[in-house]
């Protein structure tokens, strides 16, 4: 098998570990459009790192830990509405991105390959940033699953125990944002959320506690890795959303699964 291959499906199962227990807490809170807007902001990022020099891949952890803050800020003013402060900011920094990426005369970037990934192009460094990023993500909510699983079930009781609920919040939120900079170049900024979520609601409806629904979404976003890495290498298809496809083809035959009442 290719390096390229290897270095592709090596990528790609390491997001979906990652992905998976991540995923799980993105349903339960129902903070889909939450994904969608630091996804969008990650293309302001890659303008940003081009325009200062630095790596890409640190201008979108800067701009999406900036956004969070600044998303945290407003929720707490409470002046508008959650879903209104996120469709404001995913907006204007998708529209910011694009206006940065235009500035860029004397380099040319290759915008649809971040829109919507390139699996087959990851490198050794961005198998090194993946899996670095990945296991500090993954530790980080291995140290506060209980107490995130307490403040997803009941937030008010949650505050009435003590427990830190912004900090939590927050907390939860730059774990979302270091995962979609580390998956930015195998789905795509445009779906990173969907290799968050469908995993995760196919594994919903088979899982008995919080734990097990995790591992089976990494489980079966691994399989939607390399049923779309397949598909691309036999057919030329484009490798991340190939693997948004199937991750949607698993979910539609999970829904057709019968399942026993619990």
């Amino acid at each position: 098998m290719d390096d390229f291959v290897l270095r592709a499906l090596a990528a790609g199962c390491g997001i979906a570990l990652v992905a998976g227990p991540l995923g799980s807490f993105v349903v339960w809170r129902r903070m889909a459009y939450f994904g969608d807007t630091l996804a969008h902001s990650a293309l302001l990022g890659v303008a940003l790192g081009f325009l200062l020099g630095v790596n890409p891949l640190i201008g979108v952890v800067g701009v999406c830990v900036a956004l969070a803050l600044a998303l945290v800020g407003l929720q707490r003013r409470r002046a508008l509405a959650s879903d209104t402060v996120l469709g404001i900011l995913s907006h204007s920094s998708l529209s910011l991105g694009l206006v940065a990426i235009a500035f860029l005369e004397t380099l040319r970037v290759d915008l649809v390959a971040y829109l919507f990934g390139d699996i087959l192009s990851v490198t050794a460094s961005d198998l090194a940033w993946i899996y670095t990023g990945g296991a500090a993500a993954l530790g980080g909510l291995l140290l506060l699953w209980r107490r995130l699983l307490a403040v997803t079930v009941d937030e008010d009781l949650a505050r009435v125990e003590g427990m830190p609920v912004e900090a939590l919040r927050l907390a939860f939120m730059l774990l979302i944002a270091l995962v979609i900079a580390a998956a930015m170049k195998i789905v795509g900024i445009l779906l990173i959320t969907s290799l968050l979520i469908i995993p995760a609601a196919a594994a919903r409806r088979f899982s008995r506690t919080p734990e097990a629904m995790a591992a089976l979404a990494s489980v079966f976003g691994i399989a939607a890795v390399l049923g779309g890495l397949l598909s691309s290498l036999n057919w030329d298809l484009p490798g991340g959303p190939s693997i948004v496809v199937a991750a949607a083809a698993l979910f539609l035959a999970s829904m057709m699964v019968p399942v026993a009442n619990r």
